[in-house]
């Protein structure tokens, strides 16, 4: 099975049109304004998806297997409360008699009435996320009968589905999220789909040679290494435990890079690279995990904002150290060598961290390959993204000479550049 960026951004925008036309249907359906969030096409293990699931809340889902263009499973996952949410305000659109009978406010579990009304939302939204599917393919999806499902954990939503990845494999995985415009009302979405038929979509869209899918594993199991890397110098830097877990590689459109960067203070390293691939790098944390950062590494009273002189150049020490164990073990892999730019500090606001980035790339591409990651010290969990960003053409030409067999038995060490602290 063989992707490429055309294929890839296709998929992408069958995704974003699906969740427009679902967000659309949703606004008509309850009479309350809805907002498409992020859309996110991801390449996670089955043990990452699982983990995702396991997190203790309530969940209910509305599921539907697929036919035709595509073939597989898709799956609207809301958070129980905010399914009885919806529940109640579609009864009462319906009428004071039905909200009555419902009781929605008083259940503890889903009664024949709301379970009808909440898989009549799900399929909806399913319908509406297929739909757009079947537009941008010029194509017929067919649709099986709505299933309503409920749980903790991912067993009752993919336990039963061959589609489903085991907890080694790399999945494509759709998601989108939408929002309702004043309420805490969200829900997921996921599409599972058969390794042939995405196979036969792939053949189809793409426009290059491509990649080979298993070079693709290959790429996230370079970054998982990389990751190691990366913890046990920040280990020996700051004398506390450190661990840095990749947890998905996303595949996103460039414009909407800005839309998922939190909405508050970011500080962080950003560094030019360039070699085969070639590209940009950036390290984006929290203020506060910036300052527990900086109180770690540096031993003694900083400025009172933590990013003075000393905090800077704590942040750039460390951003150095990240850069470097990505991108050498990256380029021991492949046998080639990467070169990184000195680091350049970022404290900035939301989106503004990462436009200068966005601006240069979005002369020459349009979508980017992005990782999410937790970086944990000594116990304390620190939110860090980490945005990996390859030239695309470059990045093809990588994977393509990448032997898959050299990614276990290739050392990856790290060596790092001064940090210019003027």
């Amino acid at each position: 099975m063989k992707l490429d960026v055309n294929a890839l951004g296709t998929f992408y925008r069958m995704a974003r049109e699906g969740a427009g036309l679902a967000a659309g249907r949703l606004t008509h359906m309850l009479g309350v304004e809805t907002q498409l969030g992020v859309t996110k096409l991801n390449f996670m293990r089955g043990e990452e998806i699982r983990h995702d699931f396991d997190d203790s809340t309530e969940k209910v889902g509305v599921r539907v297997k697929l036919t035709g263009a595509i073939e597989g499973y898709s799956i609207v996952v809301f958070e129980r409360e905010s399914a009885l949410q919806v529940v109640e305000t579609l009864l009462s659109e319906a009428g004071p008699d039905a909200a009555v009978d419902a009781d929605v406010g008083d259940v503890d579990a889903f009664d024949e009435m709301t379970e009808s009304a909440a898989t009549e939302v799900g399929h909806i939204m399913n319908s509406g996320f297929i739909d757009g599917w079947a537009d941008v393919l010029e194509a017929v999806i067919d649709v099986s009968t709505p299933e309503f499902v409920e749980g903790q954990t991912a067993e009752p939503f993919f336990g039963d589905i061959d589609e489903a990845p085991s907890d080694d494999d790399l999945a494509l995985l759709f998601q989108s999220r939408i929002e309702t415009v004043g309420t805490e009302v969200g829900f997921n979405h996921y599409l599972l789909p058969k390794r042939e038929s995405m196979s036969r979509l792939l053949d189809r869209l793409r426009t290059s040679d491509g990649i080979e899918y298993d070079k693709l594993e290959g790429f996230d199991r370079m970054a998982e290494r990389g990751a190691k890397e990366v913890a046990e110098t920040a280990t020996t830097l700051t004398g506390i435990d450190t661990s840095v877990e990749i947890r998905r590689l996303n595949f996103v459109s460039l414009e909407a890079i800005p839309e998922q960067v939190a909405n508050e203070t970011l500080v962080g390293a950003a560094f030019e690279f360039d070699g085969m691939p070639s590209g940009y790098l950036l390290f984006l944390f929290d203020e506060e995990s910036a300052h527990e950062i900086v109180d770690a590494m540096v031993p003694m009273a900083v400025d009172e904002d933590g990013f003075g002189e000393m905090g800077t150049s704590a942040i750039k020490e460390l951003g150095n150290i990240m850069a470097s164990g990505f991108l050498d073990g990256w380029a021991n892999v492949l046998d080639t060598t990467i070169d990184h730019s000195t680091p350049e500090f970022i404290h900035d606001i939301g989106a503004a961290a990462v436009d200068p980035v966005i601006i240069q790339l979005g002369e020459n591409q349009d979508f980017a390959f992005v990782f999410d990651t937790i970086v944990v010290a000594d116990g304390r969990e620190f939110d860090c993204q980490v945005y990996a960003i390859p030239d695309e053409s470059d990045l093809e030409r990588a994977l393509n000479n990448l032997d898959v067999d050299r990614i276990e038995e290739t050392p990856t060490t790290a060596e790092f550049q001064e940090v210019d602290n003027t």
